[in-house]
């Protein structure tokens, strides 16, 4: 089967992600000052290091996006693989807030701990449909690993 490229699919899959990260991010501009004010644990990045990361986990889910709505596949489903994008995408919308605006570090790992699972889930289903879509998310999956180390240790270093 021949699949064509689609340059209005990968603008719009690229767009997505890039714009849920832009927006939590212009929400929670001011309160990010506050990650050089809390005791961090051991082998903490620097705050210059997130938006860079999140830039290229942006654009990863983006491609990964656009490898699933271009799969030309009839007979695949995608309505989980677009959900479980959707619900990944809005808690990782809802974590910046939540830790860095409340300051609520224990409900903020709560999220990301959620968000885990459900970015673990959806590389699964992604595995299905498109095995590059699903292996694009691996260093999603791994930074969130890292998060959640810092996020926790934030927590119990800031009690």
């Amino acid at each position: 089967m021949i699949v064509r490229f689609n340059l209005k699919r990968l603008i719009i899959s690229l767009l997505i992600p890039l714009a849920v990260g832009g927006l939590s991010a212009f929400i929670t501009r001011g309160d990010m000052n506050v990650y050089k004010t809390l005791e961090r644990p051991p082998f903490s990045p620097p705050g210059v290091v997130f938006p860079i990361v999140w830039t290229v986990l942006y654009i990863l889910m983006g491609i990964s996006l656009y490898l699933i709505w271009n799969n030309q596949d009839r007979y695949v489903n995608k309505t989980m693989a677009y959900t479980l994008f959707g619900f990944q995408l809005f808690l990782n919308f809802i974590w910046s807030p939540v830790f860095f605006s409340s300051r609520q570090f224990l409900l903020a790992f709560i999220i990301l701990m959620i968000l885990w699972i459900a970015v673990l889930l959806m590389i699964i289903m992604f595995y299905k449909i498109n095995k590059p879509a699903a292996l694009l998310q691996i260093p999603y999956l791994i930074w969130i690993t890292i998060a959640g180390y810092l996020n926790i240790g934030i927590y119990l270093l800031n009690k």
